[in-house]
């Protein structure tokens, strides 16, 4: 069935992502529409290798007879716009945070609860899970099926293209200016300190609790998708890498776990790459998965500190799978399960 597509912040890094995704994967579509705000309507955005689409105004744009909407232009604008679009008869599929917490709307990381993409009725509203959890769920989700997870302790490495391309340019601009001592190219306005050669344990904003918000979502986002029995604890930095997030991740299981039994039921998963060789090369780091659908899952060892613990080592590209990606595979899902039937 062909669907008619509408990208929301389609000028963004994730948003043409999404259409480069949808050319990728060759999704049968209707129609695609590229939109953005108005001071962008107009400009040119690449669909594929070959097309090109032009930018509509987001402000004034009429979502009746569009079928799914990608969504990723900020929380703020998601509030006003998805409930609007929704009810125009559009299933919105939202890479912000704003609807992820919301009871009413499913959290999916298709690999993992496809499920709950059933529940996207209730507001005609799906949540894109945070970046650096989904990737995490997508490892943890074969593992407590073999063994059941009770606690996961996990450091993040992230890259800053997860604060968008400013933040990238930040970065580039810093590092020339390391470089070519140009003392001009060191502002900052996109971190708390400078980015380049530097790592920065503080992404999004302090909680009371003295968790930043970013670390906040990898607990209940996992609890939500997963299980709401499993405890999470997470650290979550900023690096001077451009594209792809990593993370050390600790497990602690109910059963008996090794590490080749894990190391088994990760390579029959969905959705991940194991590559896991004590030997020089023999894992991945972000850089290799920037422009790579997969979860690369390496370093997996049993942890003697706690009964029943096991390490990994997980990498994906942030803007694909972290986001894009797992957004245009909910919208597969949906269209596969759902809305062929309704034609």
């Amino acid at each position: 069935m062909p669907i008619k597509y509408a990208v929301v912040g389609a000028t963004g890094n994730v948003g043409r992502e999404i259409l480069q995704i949808l050319a990728e994967r060759d999704v049968p579509a209707e129609t695609v529409t590229a939109i953005a705000s108005e001071r962008s309507a107009g400009v040119e955005v690449s669909y594929g290798e070959d097309d090109v689409l032009k930018v509509h105004s987001l402000k004034d744009f009429d979502f009746h007879g569009t079928d799914i909407v990608l969504s990723s232009p900020g929380a703020k604008v998601s509030a006003e716009f998805a409930p609007r679009a929704a009810a125009a008869g559009a299933v919105v599929i939202d890479n912000t945070s704003y609807f992820r917490m919301d009871p009413d709307v499913p959290l999916v990381v298709p690999e993992v609860n496809p499920d709950a993409i059933a529940g996207y009725t209730r507001k005609n509203i799906i949540a894109n899970p945070n970046c650096s959890t989904i990737q995490m769920v997508v490892a943890l989700k074969p593992l407590h099926e073999l063994a059941t997870i009770k606690r996961v302790v996990v450091s993040t490495y992230q890259s800053v293209s997860g604060a968008g391309k400013d933040a990238m340019d930040e970065l580039f601009q810093q590092t020339r200016g390391v470089y070519m001592n140009e003392p001009e190219h060191m502002h900052q306005t996109q971190f708390s300190k400078p980015i380049a050669f530097n790592v920065i344990p503080h992404i999004d904003v302090f909680m009371e609790d003295g968790s930043t918000k970013e670390e906040w979502k990898m607990m209940v986002e996992t609890k939500k998708i997963l299980d709401p029995q499993i405890k999470v604890t997470a650290t979550c930095v900023r690096v001077p890498v451009f594209i792809g997030h990593a993370e050390s991740i600790n497990i602690e299981f109910e059963h008996v776990v090794s590490a080749e039994e894990a190391r088994e039921a990760l390579r029959n998963a969905p959705g991940i790459v194991v590559v896991d060789h004590t030997a020089d090369e023999g894992y991945v780091t972000p850089k290799e998965s920037a422009g790579e659908d997969p979860v690369y899952i390496s370093r997996i060892r049993e942890d003697a500190t706690v009964e029943n613990g096991l390490n990994l080592w997980v990498v994906a590209d942030n803007l694909r799978k972290g986001a894009a990606l797992n957004a245009v595979q909910i919208a597969e899902r949906l269209t596969q399960l759902y809305l062929e039937e309704a034609a």
